[in-house]
């Protein structure tokens, strides 16, 4: 088929590879978000897609909204078979989804129905899922409610972080968009209908829902950090600045501490939860770069009794 692939972060280069390679279908074009202003200079850089593109010689298509008509007027041109989409990051209207003969064809990083939107891995980790994978669908004006191609599965390990869980799926999920494409051309690959039951959202998480709540029990504290890693960033707030929880790890077998409440060691540093407590890993503190937990302990010298979170703001 000929196709026309949308996407725009690291996440989606893998598929973009995968299709490039296959033998069964031409890339005929990619539709990317516009550049963005990135680095401290703040200067307009191209998404990975578009430069993954770019080296490989594919007609780059930068619409400012995909209902633009200069992009509508050129998709249309293409006459693609069918659009491939890995976190394109945009709404597209109908006129759109209008052109391809088979549509357009989502790679979305959950097992729907669950967890819909824009964070579903985040989220899979944050509510401490054990298995969870990637499904293709058939795009449709609700959010990720069209039928589904296909689906693969992926474990979830206890020390995985969002970023890990991520990387592994859009390998696994690569694979899975290709053998989609291949169906839908020969005809063997039919969308099924989601079912009714089973559906939960996963909305794109704020700075806010990654503030760590220390009167939770450690396990969900845990689950936040890895859950909002690489972003938005699990954090807390000491001394009035904010300290951002790069790792954490569990510690079953100290319950002495108030929610909060840190204790200090030569190598380590513990904070108190709902439940026992928890090691602070890695941290950041504000404006400095990522350290170890019992480095950044001893260079602030914690004083008996010290806590983190809301209530030592001001």
């Amino acid at each position: 088929m000929k196709l026309v692939f949308a996407g725009t972060p690291e996440v989606a280069v893998p598929a973009l590879d995968a299709l490039i390679a296959s033998e069964r279908h031409e890339v005929a074009a990619v539709v990317t978000r516009p550049d963005a202003p990135a680095g401290r200079g703040r200067r307009l850089v191209a998404s990975p897609v578009a430069q993954r593109a770019e080296e490989a010689g594919i007609e780059v298509l930068k619409p400012a909204k995909p209902r633009d008509e200069d992009f509508l007027a050129r998709l249309r041109e293409i006459a693609p078979d069918c659009c491939p989409v890995v976190a394109y990051g945009a709404l597209l209207p109908q006129v759109a989804l209008d052109v391809p003969a088979h549509g357009w064809v989502n790679l979305h990083f959950s097992l729907l129905p669950a967890w819909r939107g824009a964070a579903p891995v985040q989220h899979a980790v944050m509510a401490g899922d054990e298995i969870t994978g990637a499904s293709t669908f058939l795009i449709e004006q609700g959010l990720d409610s069209g039928p589904v191609y296909g689906t693969v599965t992926e474990e979830v390990r206890p020390t995985d972080t969002s970023g890990d869980l991520l990387t592994r799926l859009a390998l696994a999920g690569s694979g899975l968009l290709v053998a989609t494409m291949d169906g839908i051309e020969d005809g063997s690959l039919k969308a099924v209908p989601q079912p009714a039951d089973g559906v939960t959202l996963a909305p794109k998480l704020t700075v806010e829902d990654a503030e760590i709540d220390w009167a939770t029990p450690a396990l969900r504290i845990d689950r936040v950090v890895r859950g909002c890693t690489p972003a938005p960033g699990a954090w807390t707030v000491f001394r009035g600045e904010r300290l951002k929880i790069v790792q954490a790890a569990l510690v079953a077998d100290r319950a002495d501490l108030a929610p909060g409440e840190l204790s200090p060691a030569k190598n380590n540093v513990c904070v108190g939860s709902g439940s026992h407590a928890v090691e602070l890993l890695w941290v950041q503190p504000q404006g400095k770069k990522p350290m170890r937990g019992a480095d950044w302990a001893r260079g602030v010298r914690i004083a008996p009794g010290e806590r983190v979170g809301a209530s030592d703001v001001g």
